[in-house]
């Protein structure tokens, strides 16, 4: 049977074996030519390892002398190491005191002892306990005090240390280790965008699929996340592999276990994950048929009661396995210990709590609108601790806003976004010190696939913006934190008390 093609087809790798069309020109039918060879190369396992070892090279390339020791913010190894020795607390004084959760233990003359934290507002002398109300406690009643630092961020990169560390101890070399990791996800992202293909959600070829990974591999926020090890970086990494893995098992409900671990393990990683419920939500109600006829039949479907517990239970056995480590450290089973952190802004921390609508206004600004500095000498450009707009790191999502093909996926897909960008939008801090708002790392897989589904064309533009934003975040992953002279501090979002 003859296949038509039309001039709106999307040339595919499954069409280009079926049907030869006579060439209009040699320079069409070797183009022709190239674009088949390049899709069936991309089609196969040499062209995914193709991919890993481009990606490896570069952030490999970009670390630099990095690579020669660990990163001075080697926070998971120094957990994994304590649960090594038996201890959920640190069992060596840190090789500094940047973002170390701290406890002060004070033993009072009556024989009873405490564990908190000074008040750094109001009362020198107000202690605020583990648990229980706060008391006021001079100095004449304390007879000794010490203080033990633990490890608040979210524990599971330190789980994939852990053997590490069981070999070389603190001297495992997290830099190495994140860039080997961040090499991954782009393959792993190449591997979704042609899934999303195959079910019919994406009419992208093969080789668009390969232009939105290199967008998000090396046109983003995730380059210079990439090649500088460090506690918070090595997390975002991770993190993105398993929104990675949720989306594609959350596609048509069809492996709610997955999904559900996905989310546990994400919420192990990154904080804000655990929010991402959204799309796994609207995937399995599609499945079954909708929400108007949920609505309809007011009741819920057995095989979709079914699929949320298979769903629930991986999730659920996670965080109880968080809430005991919470409690076990901090005596609460929702305190994490960032409440405990030793920085220069613990003030307005006990003032407005770590989330608060108070900050929202301030990382909408690093989010979405703030600039570098232009110089009119050297070094002619300044990057803001606090980094910048998204839509300079990253342009082509700029493209979001086009009207496109309207996807069954899109709902979730953009709920998503929200649940997981709102909780980093009201928190304490903008993610400073970064070189772009890499808290959009936490959702930057739904918006890469939003572009995917939306289908909007591949103009030569977006090719230019993506090749463009390249050299830009190159520039960032070789200067962060290293070249100080690219960087200036502005007081839009103080460091220190408000």
């Amino acid at each position: 049977m003859k296949q038509e093609i039309t001039d709106s087809d999307t040339l595919s790798a499954d069409v280009i074996p079926a049907v030869i069309s006579p060439p209009r020109s040699s320079q069409s039918s070797s183009q022709s030519f190239l674009q088949s060879f390049l899709q069936r190369f991309l089609n196969g396992k040499t062209g995914l390892v193709a991919i890993y070892l481009v990606f490896l090279a570069a952030y490999l390339g970009a670390s630099g002398p990095r690579l020669r020791r660990p990163s001075p913010y080697n926070h998971f190894a120094y957990l994994a190491q304590g649960w090594l020795s038996g201890s959920l607390a640190l069992t060596t004084d840190p090789p500094n005191e940047n973002d170390w959760a701290r406890v002060e233990i004070l033993k009072l003359q009556d024989g009873s002892e405490l564990k908190g934290q000074f008040s750094r507002r109001g009362a020198t002398d107000r202690f605020i306990p583990l648990s229980g109300p706060s008391r006021t406690v001079r100095d004449d009643e304390i007879v000794s005090r010490r203080w033990k630092r633990y490890v608040s961020f979210p524990p599971f990169p330190a789980v994939v240390m852990t053997p590490l560390v069981a070999i070389w101890g603190l001297s495992t070399n997290d830099v190495i280790l994140t860039a080997v990791w961040a090499a991954l996800n782009p393959v792993l992202l190449f591997m979704l965008l042609g899934f999303l293909r195959r079910k019919n959600y994406s009419e992208r070829t093969p080789v668009e699929d390969l232009w939105l990974t290199v967008m998000f591999g090396a046109g983003s926020v995730y380059f210079f996340a990439s090649v500088v090890g460090q506690v918070w970086y090595t997390a975002h990494v991770m993190a993105t592999t398993m929104v990675i893995g949720y989306v594609w098992a959350s596609i048509e409900g069809h492996r709610p276990a997955l999904a559900g671990l996905f989310v546990g393990l994400g919420f192990a990683t990154r904080t804000p994950l655990g929010f991402m419920l959204p799309l796994f939500l609207f995937e399995v109600v599609r499945a079954e048929g909708g929400w108007q006829k949920l609505w309809q039949t007011r009741r819920l479907p057995w095989r979709l009661v079914l699929r949320l517990l298979r769903f629930a239970v991986p999730a659920v056995a996670i965080l109880a396995i968080l809430l005991v480590h919470n409690h076990l450290r901090f005596e609460r089973w929702g305190e994490f210990g960032h409440k405990y952190l030793n920085i220069i802004w613990q003030d307005r921390m006990q003032r407005w709590g770590l989330f608060n609508y108070h900050f929202m206004s301030r990382n909408l600004t690093a989010a979405l609108v703030l600039l570098p500095r232009v110089l009119a000498k050297w070094p002619y450009l300044q990057v803001s601790r606090h980094g910048m707009s998204l839509f300079l790191t990253t342009p082509n999502l700029g493209y979001l806003c086009k009207r496109g093909v309207r996807s069954p996926l899109a709902w979730g897909l953009w709920l998503s976004v929200l649940a997981t960008a709102l909780p980093s939008l009201m928190y304490q801090n903008s993610g400073f010190v970064q070189f772009g708002y890499r808290f959009s790392l936490d959702y930057m897989i739904f918006l890469v696939a939003l572009l995917a589904v939306g289908n909007v064309r591949m103009t030569w533009v977006f090719k230019l913006l993506i090749l463009l934003s390249i050299p830009l975040n190159l520039f960032g992953a070789i200067t962060f934190d290293r070249m100080t002279q690219y960087t200036y501090s502005d007081s839009f979002f103080p460091n220190g008390p408000e």
